[in-house]
């Protein structure tokens, strides 16, 4: 297991993202939000675009899951869609690359399993997690080369929606020999530690730790019930 793999085992990652729309949006603010994961004990950080990855390795020296959100045209494949996007992170130097590894159609028309040639082709030793929101995928993803898969997109596909995570948790678990990351509305720390007990390599939060306006709408949500 490469080494970078082992510093997340068991383990905290956070997602530190906010995009263009978001109160938050600023690599320097992600860089303090890195910062402050790190103090609580996270063990990795997941990031994105290459000025927030920047950012956050002059405050923290944390394993960084790094992804570039990129909309082409009305295409669903938005998170490290193209080759493109994959040597931005590569010459950024991040440990692992997290790229869709759903069997959507994507923004090049190019096939997933020709990308991850390409990419292993020329970088062998980088580190690639497909964000998957089924067993099914997890299956493709490893079968073509990912060397971990991530529920990232549970029920942010359209065949997904509402579907329970921990539920496609456990039954990516049970289909695939690479490490599974959990991730996508593990929104709590029950649920963070019934991913590990299910099973999970490591845990990826984000929104319930790094976006204020979406905890916040929680609270507001319930109390005007």
């Amino acid at each position: 297991m490469k080494e970078d793999l082992k510093k997340i085992k068991g383990k905290l990652v956070v997602s530190c993202q906010a995009l263009e729309d978001e109160p938050l949006h600023s690599s320097y603010i992600m860089g303090r939000m890195a910062y402050a994961a790190f103090v609580g004990g996270a063990a990795g950080i997941r990031a994105n675009t290459v000025q927030d990855i920047k950012e956050i390795k002059k405050n923290v020296n944390l394993p960084i899951i790094g992804i570039i959100k990129k909309i082409y045209g009305d295409c669903n494949v938005y998170i490290t869609p193209t080759y493109k996007e994959v040597e931005e992170l590569i010459q950024e130097g991040v440990d692992i690359i997290a790229i869709d590894g759903t069997l959507r159609k994507r923004p090049d028309n190019k096939e997933l399993k020709v990308l991850i040639k390409e990419i292993k082709e020329k970088y062998p030793n980088q580190l690639l997690m497909a964000d998957i929101s089924s067993a099914e995928e997890a299956l493709h993803a490893q079968d073509i080369g990912f060397d971990i898969v991530g529920t990232t997109l549970v029920g942010y596909t359209d065949y997904t929606k509402g579907n329970d995570p921990l539920i496609e948790l456990e039954k990516v678990i049970k289909v695939v020999n690479i490490p599974v990351i959990a991730e996508g509305n593990i929104d709590t720390p029950v649920k963070a530690k019934k991913a590990l007990d299910l099973g999970a390599f490591a845990v990826v939060v984000g929104g319930a730790i790094t976006r204020p306006q979406q905890i916040t709408k929680k609270f507001v949500d319930e109390m005007s019930k």
